[in-house]
């Protein structure tokens, strides 16, 4: 791996200790200022507007933009923006409406950071297959460790000190993110398409999506998902104190069990790609978080709470492994800004969907309902994104990239190569 991987690995790992305080911390945050499931929601929907908003559009810029700086600058800018909620909560005027207000102008930073995080990769390992599974098996453990096996403790015991210093320590960790990030080696800066408006290629980058069905079923594998997942998360905190009556502590440690399935999920992906093929892996994995949701519905404690969780979480670090893995393989770089943040953009935009849904669910119904409707749809869309994901439409894929490299192109490496080398370190 080259050196500069190291410092972007260690830089989302940082990072990723944030999120997780957050993703603890304001959930509990916005209960103490309300119970209405509804307003929970849109605090939780906010973060994922700007996707719906400029998604295409950002992924065009971050085409034309140097990464590494766009990711450095991202960074910064979050760092100082979480200092206007902190400060709020010192003088006592926090409010749902700032909440949201800032979850939106977080997300729009996530949406620059991490589509030029995702296009900046491939340029780095030389668009190597093995080396882009390698690494996104790396930075996905690390960020799963972070952000919900080692945040959300650490979340819930430092909102004990104040509703200030979860957010304070989370723009600590955007901070030494940026200075991280802008340590990092540059990396060449594509081409942009002679005498194209900003319009234009963000609706070449979409149709490049939509036109190609193995990549518009990677696309539509988590946009099924977020609405899935967004239903549970909107209720989740609510669920674990109503219904399985743990308190805060407890509840970071449910984001752990989380946490710790992902962490698992991530570590094995590589391996799981290679023994069933990646089509077969994600379809499989699919199934076992709709599964795993269906469980933590009916969860009788805890115990069995956190276990379904578990599971969910190892199948969401595997997907989250293997899908992004291959699309990097088989892009272009010139179309890689506007591709994954087109992917990305479906993903986000479901997301508010299945918040409100959750909240809608859960205010007409029961607290339990939202997370049935979760299980029921992830099962559906195994049927759905099957036959646009599998295995003989991924293998002509990365053939059809081979070519651009001749024989000796990463994908057409002898698997030898893969076998030797570790999924995770």
């Amino acid at each position: 791996m080259p050196t500069g991987f190291g410092r972007l690995w260690t830089a989302q790992t940082v990072s990723s200790l944030g999120d997780g305080v957050s993703h603890a911390a304001l959930p509990l945050i916005a209960l103490t200022l309300t119970r209405d499931p509804m307003a929970l929601a849109v605090v939780t929907a906010a973060g994922t507007l700007p996707w719906l908003l400029f998604g295409v559009l950002g992924g065009a810029l971050v085409d034309r933009w140097d990464r590494r700086r766009t990711m450095w600058v991202m960074d910064a800018a979050r760092a100082v923006l979480l200092a206007i909620p902190a400060a709020a909560a010192l003088l006592d005027v926090l409010s749902i409406p700032l909440l949201a207000a800032v979850a939106f102008l977080l997300g729009l930073g996530g949406l620059f950071f991490d589509t030029a995080a995702t296009a900046y990769l491939p340029d780095l390992l030389g668009r190597d297959p093995v080396l882009l599974g390698r690494a996104n098996s790396r930075l996905r453990g690390a960020q799963t460790a972070m952000a919900g096996f080692a945040g959300p403790p650490a979340g819930s015991a430092l909102l004990a000190l104040g509703r200030a210093v979860p957010l304070l320590a989370n723009a600590v960790t955007f901070l030494l993110s940026a200075l991280l990030v802008h340590s990092l080696p540059a990396t060449p800066r594509t081409v942009p398409e002679a005498r194209e408006s900003l319009l234009r290629q963000a609706r070449a980058g979409a149709s490049y999506v939509f036109r190609d069905r193995l990549l518009l079923g990677l696309a539509l594998r988590p946009a099924v998902g977020n609405v899935a997942f967004l239903a549970v998360e909107t209720v989740l905190a609510l669920f674990a104190h109503e219904r399985l009556g743990v308190g805060t502590y407890g509840f970071g440690l449910l984001l752990t069990a989380e946490a710790a399935g992902g962490l698992l999920g991530a570590a094995i992906a590589s391996r799981l790609g290679r023994r069933l093929g990646t089509g077969t892996a994600l379809t499989c994995t699919a199934a076992v978080e709709g599964l795993a949701i269906l469980s933590l519905a009916a969860a009788p404690n805890p115990y069995a709470a956190g276990l379904a969780l578990a599971v969910c979480g190892a199948g969401m670090g595997a997907t989250m492994v293997l899908g992004p893995s291959l699309r990097q393989a088989i892009v272009p770089a010139r179309l890689m800004g506007r591709v994954a943040s087109t992917s990305r953009m479906l993903a986000m935009c479901a997301a508010p969907v299945g918040a409100f849904l959750g909240g809608w669910l859960a205010t007409a119904y029961d607290i339990r309902t939202p997370l049935y409707a979760a299980g029921a749809l992830l099962l559906a869309m195994t049927a759905v994104t099957a036959s646009m994901t599998g295995n003989r439409r991924v293998e002509a894929a990365l053939r059809a990239a081979a070519p651009a490299g001749g024989p000796d192109h990463p994908a057409t490496r002898a698997p030898a190569r893969q076998e030797s080398a570790p999924d995770v370190g």
